[in-house]
């Protein structure tokens, strides 16, 4: 265990900030999972709206820097391609 004040302040800091990006990230997995479902389903409206929410989302997570930024735009580019196979 720590012995200094400033290594047990950077313990909670991490921690922290370990459990917002735990957060942010299973936030964003189910967000894409939502759309790949919809599209699994065949639904095209419901998977256009599931898109249009997880779009914002995945763009937070990478402003947060919780993924890379090619990342996010990688995301949003396979997603968007999956949704326009439905038509």
């Amino acid at each position: 265990m720590a012995h200094h004040k400033s290594a047990l302040k950077r313990i909670k800091q991490t921690k922290k900030k370990y459990l917002r990006n735990k957060h942010i990230r299973s936030t964003l997995r189910t967000f894409i999972k939502r759309v790949r479902e919809a599209v699994e389903a065949k639904n095209a409206d419901q998977a256009r709206q599931a898109l249009l929410a997880a779009i914002p989302v995945i763009d937070k997570a990478a402003s947060k820097g919780v993924i890379h930024t090619s990342n996010a735009s990688r995301n949003v580019s396979r997603l968007t391609k999956l949704v326009n196979t439905l038509g």
